[in-house]
């Protein structure tokens, strides 16, 4: 690896100029990668509502809708805005009253429910449903929404996902900077205060940057990200990835003393150090965003696969970019160093390691509500729930539950080789579930006072294909709730009923799909991150039982983090018992190998469990402060900022749960390295303690000073 190190310094000047270079490319494939921000389009593709939405695409030429409400406008002027609708690109076709019959004809003739459907506040407002030609989140389909606005500004309220989708989107591109600024801004303040250089951090940042900006570029060649994942990517890959520069630079530094005025060779053999170090560091890491890759809702696959990218640029920037920066700039670097603010810790690790029975009380004692809170979260899974209330969408969609009594709409696709009288009992049934308020189909309205002949053929081409008859079922009920689950459940098997072919799709019969399977792929992503860290700690420690201690701490302060929403009576979004629980473990066990190992390093010496653990503590707490703080400061700032409540709720746990995790690292780790020495000194190779000589009560120094020669 040396020779590795002495490559990148001869090069130094290419290679950070190459670096610069490839920005320009990277930067353009950032900007041509498309974001989407429908969380739903994530679902497996093989499940029905997901069939079902092809279906509607396929055959009726729409896929997502919105219900429009315009307030104040006589039935002429809702003509004309509604003429205007239908030119809008993205817009499939407008549902209003004149679909269903001539605007002369008087709206008394429509059944009380189709009247209502249309009408509120005493005919003050009218729905119009408007079906757009592509996706829910599509670019055309937002496209279509800021027009639809602008066509009736104030008078206009869009509702649904779409609308919900577009606002998001404009809040999350005009957010998206100020997070990179904030999480700059408070890690550089974070390394200000714990090294000894005022300047160091600028390289740092510059040499992270370049990493998150390779990782977000590249992002081109699979065409899409979430925007769940663009808003983290670069915070994340800030805060996990900040500790390689750390150690490159710790080990520069150390090499210069060995080799004064060779520069060079001191970064040479601190690269070739420190890639030993960091991969080691970096594979934990890796596999918990991998972990997630594994989940049936790809939102998992598109989060798992650009963070562990992310990482692997992060170790390429650390012993390439950083160390030509930190050798081209060498004497301005040195010219700023100061003395390291951090107190000395010998201290505290004496205090920490005297009292560990203390400590090991207090985690069990912890333990019981922890396992309980972590279990018993309340989970929600209507995004636009934590949205702020003044959001066009979220005032549209509080306008269409409180005038018109509609949460959610469903629909339903049934076969045509249904008879007409079957597909009307069948909407009949419908209707006399709980919730219902509406149920549009042409069947339905055939059935009705609607004469026949009067039935306009726009509305048969709507609501009728070759293959399919489009049934729109209204519900009071909110999604995701309990009530609007059971009441899709009810309708599922009435429709089941009359043909084994009928579908159920929309917002809530997907979300309920979402439910059931993030449900199962948290079990499974669990057990991998898990599994698959164990079996890396077992490698690198050679050890049978400290990867169960390892792994079990950081899993208790993952509980501690995920108990606290419990405790204090709020909801935390549904991927977040996901993410947290693979980022928080693969990110922060790093901070219990790196005590680990030095603690085994000092046994091998001889070196009694007192002072091993004692020497293991005081070396490893500056850093395991420097890299949780350096976490902390990366999300937390994002997490107080943004409107956007799943990425705020997001990095506030991860914050959190990276302070929590430093905490149990520092006090309950050595507790436990104390409490368990003879099982661990028994099952791991490369231990071999001295002995405690009765008679003479002291230790031999046989072994000890056989392992010095």
């Amino acid at each position: 690896m040396v020779r590795f190190g002495k490559f990148i310094v001869k090069y130094r000047v290419m290679i950070l100029v190459l670096g610069i270079l490839l920005l320009i490319p990277c930067g353009i494939g950032y900007f041509k990668t498309r974001t989407n921000y429908d969380i739903l389009s994530y679902l497996p593709k093989d499940i029905e509502t997901m069939k079902g939405q092809d279906i509607l695409s396929e055959d009726f030429g729409k896929a997502g809708f919105s219900m429009v409400m315009i307030d104040g406008m006589s039935d002429k002027q809702v003509v004309e805005t509604k003429e205007k609708m239908e030119q809008v690109e993205g817009v499939a076709s407008v549902v209003w009253y004149d679909t269903l019959a001539d605007i002369t004809l008087p709206k008394e003739i429509l059944p009380d429910k189709l009247y209502d459907f249309f009408n509120a506040d005493n005919g003050k407002s009218t729905l119009l449903v408007v079906f757009f030609k592509d996706t829910t989140a599509a670019d055309m389909t937002l496209a279509a929404i800021d027009e639809l606005r602008e066509i009736a500004s104030d008078q206009c309220f869009v509702s649904g996902m779409s609308a919900i989708s577009d606002d998001m989107k404009i809040i999350a591109e005009s957010e998206t900077l100020m997070y990179i600024l904030i999480a700059v801004t408070l890690v550089s303040l974070v390394l200000a205060i714990t090294m000894d250089s005022a300047l160091i951090p600028v390289f740092f940042m510059l040499s992270v940057g370049m990493a998150v900006v390779y990782n977000l570029g590249t992002n081109f060649i699979a065409g899409e990200i979430s925007f769940l994942t663009k808003a983290l990517a670069a915070v994340l890959q800030l805060g996990v990835t900040m500790d390689y520069s750390i150690f490159l630079y710790h080990s520069y530094l150390e090499n210069k003393a060995k080799h004064p005025g060779d520069n060079e060779t001191a970064m040479a053999e601190a690269i070739g150090g420190t890639i030993v170090s960091v991969v080691g560091s970096s594979i934990t890491t890796v596999a918990g965003f991998l972990a997630m890759c594994f989940m049936s809702y790809t939102l998992g696959l598109d989060i798992g696969i650009v963070m562990a990218k992310g990482v692997i640029f992060g170790v390429i920037c650390c012993v390439t970019i950083l160390p030509a920066m930190i050798l081209i700039f060498d004497k301005a670097i040195t010219k700023t160093r100061h003395k390291e603010l951090l107190p000395n810790m010998d201290g505290v690790a004496k205090f920490i390691v005297k009292h560990s029975g203390v400590f090991i009380t207090v985690f069990f004692v912890l333990l019981s509500p922890a396992v309980y809170g972590n279990f018993n979260n309340k989970l929600y899974y209507k995004l636009d729930s934590t949205l702020p209330a003044d959001l066009s969408s979220i005032v549209a969609n509080t306008k269409l539950a409180e005038e018109y009594g509609m949460n959610s709409t469903h629909m339903l696709l049934i076969p045509t080789d249904l008879s007409s009288k079957d597909t009307r009992m069948l909407c009949e049934k419908v209707e006399k579930v709980d919730g219902v308020e509406m149920v549009l189909g042409l069947d339905s309205l055939i059935g009705s006072k609607i004469p026949t002949d009067i039935i306009p053929e726009k509305l048969t081409e709507l609501l009728e294909s070759e293959n399919w008859k489009l049934v729109m079922v209204g519900s009071k009920y909110e999604v995701a709730s309990d009530a609007v689950n059971a009441q899709c459940e009810e309708i599922k098997e009435i429709i089941s009923d009359y043909s084994d072919k009928a579908m159920l799709i929309g917002e809530a019969p997907a979300t309920k799909d979402l439910i059931e399977i993030t449900n199962r792929d948290f079990k499974v992503v669990n057990f991998l991150s898990i599994g698959a860290i164990f079996i890396i700690i077992f490698f690198v420690l050679k050890s049978f039982s400290l990867p169960i201690i390892l792994v079990s701490v950081i899993e208790f302060a993952i509980f501690v983090n995920m108990a606290i929403p419990t405790f204090m009576g709020s909801k935390v979004a549904f991927i977040a018992s996901i993410v947290i629980g693979t980022i928080q473990l693969g990110a922060t066990v790093d901070y219990a190998i790196l005590m680990t190992t030095r603690y085994k390093l000092e046994r091998s010496l001889g070196k009694e469990k007192h002072e091993a653990v004692t020497i293991a503590l005081s070396t490893s707490i500056k850093s395991v402060m420097v890299s949780a703080l350096g976490f902390f400061a990366a999300t937390f700032g994002v997490g107080v900022y943004s409107e956007i409540g799943l990425i705020s709720e997001l990095c506030i746990l991860l914050s959190r749960g990276a302070l929590i995790s430093m905490f149990t690292v520092i006090f309950a780790l050595p507790s436990f390295l104390m409490a368990l020495d003879k099982v661990i000194c028994a099952t791991t190779a490369g231990i071999k303690p001295k002995r405690f000589d009765i008679r003479t009560r002291q230790y031999t120094n046989k072994i000890e000073t056989e392992a010095r020669t």
